[in-house]
Formats: structure tokens, sequence, C-alpha cells
């Protein structure tokens, strides 16, 4: 004969295990069972919970088909808790509390709402599942708290799977789902395969990825997250960015576009997947460090006013202002923090103790591991506000600085003599007028003296000069 338990609005405390092999039935909302060691429901068993039912150990299902109920489960013991047996656990809404961690021996299915409180949820690599039925949503995933394995969700609408590594939460996203459809997911680390990728692709990042697998339905979109102070991200092009699938032996791109910082977080969203497995991040593109765009630099009354523009900063610090009154040594005279974003960055600086007569400039990018790299030489000159054509340095170094202000500005052909008279380069430069113009020496050029012949239709100039 089975034993029958039907409880109305009443609270029941049992001080050790409940083992049930007949009917089992929390009745309302307002009825609670709280067992204070394991609960068994033995095949032969038939429990339903409406009501509010707390279990501080471990849970044994062997009734087939059971019954979600109505009611809420509550994990919340405070040594490790083990949900097993033969079937699957149901229950309609889900509180997980429990800091020591809960593992899946069997799966646990919530086909209402699943509220995670404390403490991570371990799956069997059997494997077994949470289970989000149709409809069932959860809410307070984080680090720390969220599913380290496997997570099922059955339905038609976008989800986002609670997965991650127990230590961080690195959840995975599906949407656009194109009818009813089962799919599981897995957050894996350690990118298996990376140096094997289908062009574009370029890169795979090596330190994560999802196991997204279709049971059955339709397509699906795919978001992943990255961010960069849990799990390090690659170095490379946001507009680059793609999810990738491995598919036939490669990583292949799954089109769709990224957004955020690399430095930080960000996300990276797929086209329609009609396949699925296993996915990451990819890019088209290998990373470009700090690019100067543009520098100039100009003498204003009572100062000199340097500009700069820069792309792809990447843990950039800051930027050293330096000058130089002969184009050889260079000093720090000042230093400007870096924006550290991706896209164009304006910067100025004003030096408000300009040398008299002609001043060179460089710019100094300095990164947050102290790795530093150069921009272009800029130079001022105080004798600008005179018409002319002439050399700014004299003896010079790696460039030849001309200056041609006035009328004296146009586009002018130079020829280059070593002191043996042999042409070592020739080209042609356009002077702006009022601007300082570049001639950069070629790689190779010994010191010594050198002869310099600029000339075009209407002036000609004609200059002995010392290479360092």
């Amino acid at each position: 004969m089975l034993a029958c338990l039907l409880l109305l609005s009443t609270l029941v405390r049992a001080q050790a295990d409940l083992y049930n092999t007949g009917t089992l039935y929390v009745s309302g909302s307002g009825d609670i069972l709280y067992i204070n060691g394991g609960l068994t429901n033995t095949s032969t068993g038939a429990f339903t919970n409406n009501g509010n039912l707390y279990v501080l150990q471990n849970i044994t299902n062997g009734q087939a088909a059971m019954s979600a109920g109505t009611g809420t489960l509550y994990l919340n013991g405070s040594i490790a808790q083990l949900v097993g047996g033969t079937q699957p656990f149901r229950t309609f809404n889900l509180i997980t509390n429990n800091a020591a961690g809960i593992t899946l021996n069997t799966n646990l299915s919530v086909s209402g709402s699943h509220t995670f409180t404390s403490g991570l949820i371990t799956t069997s690599a059997t494997p077994n599942y949470l289970i989000y039925e149709a409809g069932a949503t959860y809410t307070g995933a984080a680090d720390g708290r969220h599913v380290n394995g496997w997570v099922k969700k059955l339905g038609n609408t976008s989800f986002d799977f609670p997965v991650g590594n127990g230590t961080w939460l690195r959840n995975a996203q599906i949407s656009g789902l194109t009818g009813m459809s089962e799919f599981n997911a897995k957050h894996q680390v350690s990118t298996p395969n990376t140096l094997n990728v289908a062009s574009p692709i370029v890169g795979v990042d090596q330190n994560e990825y999802w196991n997204i697998d279709r049971v059955s339905g339709g397509d699906a979109v795919i978001t992943l997250n990255w961010n960069n102070a849990k799990i390090a991200f690659p170095p490379w092009p946001v507009p680059e960015i793609r999810v990738v699938r491995f598919a036939g032996g490669l990583w292949t791109s799954q089109g769709g576009s990224a957004t955020g910082n690399i430095t930080s977080v960000g996300i990276a969203t797929s086209n329609v997947v009609s396949s699925f497995g296993m996915f990451t991040f990819g890019s088209q593109d290998f990373f470009v460090p700090l690019r100067f765009l543009h520098f100039t630099a100009q003498r204003k009354q009572g100062l000199s006013q340097l500009d700069w523009t820069t792309s792809r900063e990447l843990n950039t610090d800051h930027f050293e202002v330096e000058r130089s009154d002969d184009g050889f040594n260079f000093r720090k005279i000042g230093s400007v923090n870096a924006l550290n974003r991706q896209s164009n960055n304006a910067y100025q600086y004003n030096d408000r103790l300009p040398l008299n007569g002609t001043a060179w400039y460089r710019i100094k990018s300095v990164d947050r591991d102290g790795s530093y790299n150069y921009s272009i030489v800029a130079v001022v000159s105080d004798r600008g506000a005179t018409d002319g054509l002439y050399v700014i340095n004299n003896p010079v170094y790696n460039n030849i600085y001309v200056s041609a202000t006035g009328n004296y500005a146009g586009v002018y052909e130079y020829v280059l003599y070593n002191a043996g008279g042999q042409l070592m380069q020739k080209g042609t430069i356009n002077a702006n007028g009022g601007g300082i113009v570049t001639i950069p020496l070629k790689t190779g050029t010994l010191a010594g003296t050198y002869v310099l012949d600029m000339r075009n239709s209407m002036h000609r100039l004609t200059q002995k000069i010392a290479v360092r």
C-alpha cells in the first residue's frame, strides 16, 4: 500500500532524510515542506510540489515523467549538494542558494523562473543539464553563481546561456530562432586548432570558446562577449572581429560584426547560423599598433603649437613631447595623457617657452608596459616671417629641412651630390609656402660633406651641407 502525504497550509520540518515511495503532494503556494536532510523520490513515488520545497542536502529521483507542479524548489544547503537518480528532477521555480555548490548527476528541469542567489551549479561529464523549458527564465547569474557545465534551452525565444568556467560568468546568446528548438551550450577554455583558419580569418582567440549545439529546431544568431579583465582577449581591430565556427577542420567566419573596446569589453554577433558546434572569436586582420596619422608644429605669437592625431591606441599610457635645437639631440619638455581609443584621437600641446630660431619637435608614444615609438619630426622656425628659400638645419641628421616662404613657394626638383660629385639622390618636393618641407636622406647615407641643389623656373638654391 502506497504512503500518501498531503500538506494543506502547514509547515513540516523533517529532521532527517525524506524517502518517498508513494504520493507526496505539497498542495498550495502557502505550504512549506522543509527537509533538513536529503530527498529520495523512488520509481514508485509520485511527487508534486505546488508550494515551497526546501532541501538542505541531496535529491535523488527515480520517478519517470515527474510533474513540475507550480511551486518552488529551494536548494539552500550549507554543504555541497547533489541532484541525482535515474530520472530528471522537475520543478516550476528554482532558487539556488548554496555557496558550497550544487552538482547535477541527473537533469534538473525548470519550467518557470530560476534565481541564482549563491554558489555554482556544476553538471556532470555524462553530460547532464540544467534545463530551461520553453518560456523559462532566470535572474542573478554572475561571477561565482552560474553553470559550470551544460545548459539546455527549449523554445523559440532568445536566450542567454548562464554558463562560465567556475570563476567567471561567460554567457553566450542565441536569438532570431526560426522555430521551436532545443539547444545545448557550455563554456570551454583553451581553444583547439587555432592555427587552422579559413580565409578571410587570420587569427582565432586561443583562450576560450563555446560549444553551442542544436539538438533540433531552426536557425539562430550567435552573440558572444569578451571581457579582457576576466579572460585575456587578443589585440585585434574591433571592425575586423567576427564570430567563427569550427567546421571541416577550420575556424570559419560566421559573418556579422563586433562592437566594444578590446582593452575592456565588447560583443560579436554572427549572421544567421544554420550549422552549430564550437564557436569563438576570430579576426580578419592582425592588429596594427598605434599609428601617428598626422603631426604638425607651427609658430604662433609667444608659443609653438603642436597638433597630432593617432588611431588604434591600445594600452597607450601617455605621450611625451620632445624638443631639439639641432635636430639631433632631443629632450622631454612635456607630457599628455592618452585617450586610448581605437578611433582617431586628436591631441594638442603648446610649448610656451619656445626656442628662438629653429626648433625640432617629435612625439614619443609610451605604452603601459614601457614600450614606445616615435612620430615623425616637425620643425618650426622664426625665419618664416621673411620671404626666402633656405635649409633650416646644417649640419643635418636623417632629414634635410627646407623652408620656402612667400613668393618662393612652389614645386622644386632637387639633387644631392657627395664631395666627389657623385649623385646620391634626387627627387621633387612641394614647398607650399610658409611651411617646412622634409627631404629624408636615404638609408645608409654616410657622414660627410654634400651639396644640395634645388631649382624651379623661378628660383634656385645651391648649398653645401654637412651630414652627421
